[in-house]
């Protein structure tokens, strides 16, 4: 018979500090962006990792996850976004990609090779219980319709994921449905963790006071939006119904669960404890394979955001480094 799980301890007067990174495609050059600041300006271009008792991240946020905790700085994250994003999403003239979107209704718009390339070449064959730091990546199981979420073996119940490689994580946070084909590994089927997950704050939440006997006040989150958009119904959805007009309704579940999550965690923590960055909303909505559009808009919006909030977030989240993480399974 299932029971609860068994708590570790942690020192009452210690904080627990989260890190939690929404999913977006391409749009994940915002969060990437924002951590880059923050090292450059407030930790002299040390990793912020050291920083952060666990992080959590689904999609692409998944992938920055992983990225920080296979020991990449930031910047480099950034980079590989700005630089070689159009690999994974080519734009390709108006037209085409124009076709490529309502493509999309019958076959998957892209082929994952490019994607798994990079991934191979940034991780090469590091183990997911290689990780500096407790991470929680979320997915879907597609085989047998189940929730799925990636933890280090930071708790004696956590052995499994250990030995999966960073590259079959992050391919199966980030299978995109509609972008991408889902993703085959160890037996199962992996679709996209932002098809329940998208804001991972929750995972995080509930991994930390699951795991720990950490008082809830003493946790603290740092939560990073792709962009979020408010779901709007239209008369065309009241009128007319049917698939076609509601389409789209994928949309208004990302944003829904980000919502309810986040208030959830505020009323287990305090919604002071939590920060939440997002990007304003552009004149013209962005998607998440618009490369173009995603590298020349983030980025600046990132500093914007940096310049109204970084010294408070300095202040609550990057005063000390936390305690080094010592995985319970060597790998």
């Amino acid at each position: 018979m299932p029971t609860r799980r068994v708590q570790q301890d942690w020192p009452p007067d210690r904080e627990f500090r989260i890190l939690a990174i929404d999913g977006g495609g391409i749009k994940g050059i915002f969060p990437a962006a924002i951590l880059s600041g923050l090292e450059n300006q407030y930790l002299g271009g040390k990793s912020i990792t050291s920083y952060f008792d666990l992080i959590t991240g689904t999609s692409t946020g998944g992938i920055i996850a992983l990225g920080l905790a296979a020991g990449l700085q930031a910047k480099t994250i950034l980079e590989l976004y700005t630089k070689r994003g159009n690999e994974i999403f080519p734009p390709g003239y108006a037209p085409l990609h124009f076709l490529r979107k309502w493509l999309r209704v019958l076959k998957y718009s892209y082929d994952r090779e490019a994607l798994k390339r990079i991934l191979v070449e940034t991780f090469q064959e590091k183990k997911f219980g290689s990780a500096e730091t407790r991470l929680c990546i979320p997915s879907f199981d597609g085989t047998h319709g189940e929730v799925a979420v990636f933890k280090t073996p930071h708790h004696a119940d956590f052995k499994k994921d250990a030995y999966m490689s960073m590259v079959d994580v992050a391919c199966a946070t980030a299978a995109a449905p509609t972008f991408f084909r889902p993703y085959k590994s160890g037996g199962y089927t992996f679709v996209d963790g932002g098809v329940w997950a998208n804001n991972p704050i929750m995972i995080g939440l509930v991994d930390a006071l699951s795991c720990f006997n950490v008082q809830p006040q003493r946790v603290s989150i740092l939560s990073i939006s792709c962009g979020d958009a408010p779901y709007i119904i239209e008369n065309k959805h009241i009128e007319w119904g049917g698939l076609f007009q509601w389409r789209k309704i994928m949309n208004a579940s990302m944003h829904l669960q980000s919502l309810n999550a986040r208030g959830q965690a505020g009323l287990l923590i305090g919604a002071d404890k939590i920060t939440r960055l997002s990007p304003r909303p552009p004149q013209k909505k962005i998607e998440m394979d618009d490369w173009l559009a995603a590298k020349e808009y983030l980025p600046t919006e990132a500093e914007f955001c940096l310049h109204e909030v970084g010294d408070s977030i300095a202040k609550q989240f990057l005063q000390s480094p936390v305690e080094p993480y010592e995985p319970l399974i060597a790998v």
